[in-house]
C-alpha cells in the first residue's frame, strides 16, 4: 500500500474519532472543575491534570510503539528472509515495541480510574 494513502487517509480515518472521545471526555472533566469551583470557591482541577496525564500515557507511548515497530519490524521481516533461524529474536524486539503500548495502556487506564 502506498505510504502516503496511509498517513493521509486512513490514519486521520483512525485518529480522529479517537481524538474527538479524548477531548470530549476532557472538557466534560473541565466542566466539572469549573463547576466544582463556582460552588465551592476553589477549583477541582486535579481532575484535569490527571485526564491529560491519561491521554499523554496512551498517546505517547503508542506512538513510540508504532515508530519502533515499523523500523524494528521491517529489520526483521529482512534478517528473517536472509537467516530463517533469526525468527525468535526478530519476533523478540517486535513483541518488546509491542509491550511498550500495552504498558502505556496500562498507565492511562490506571489513571483513568484515579478520576
Amino acid at each position: 500500500m502506498n505510504r502516503k494513502i496511509l498517513l493521509f487517509v486512513l490514519l486521520p480515518l483512525i485518529l480522529l474519532p479517537v481524538m474527538g472521545i479524548a477531548s470530549a471526555l476532557t472538557y466534560d472533566t473541565v466542566q466539572h472543575a469549573v463547576a466544582d469551583q463556582n460552588e465551592n470557591g476553589a477549583g477541582n482541577y486535579d481532575n484535569v491534570a490527571i485526564a491529560f496525564a491519561a491521554a499523554l500515557a496512551i498517546g505517547l507511548p503508542a506512538l513510540g510503539a508504532g515508530m519502533a515497530i515499523s523500523s524494528a519490524g521491517t529489520a526483521a521481516i529482512s534478517a528473517l528472509a536472509e537467516q530463517p533461524d533469526t525468527f525468535f529474536k526478530s519476533f523478540l524486539v517486535v513483541a518488546l515495541a509491542e509491550a511498550l503500548a500495552i504498558y502505556g495502556l496500562i498507565m492511562g487506564i490506571l489513571l483513568w480510574l484515579k478520576l
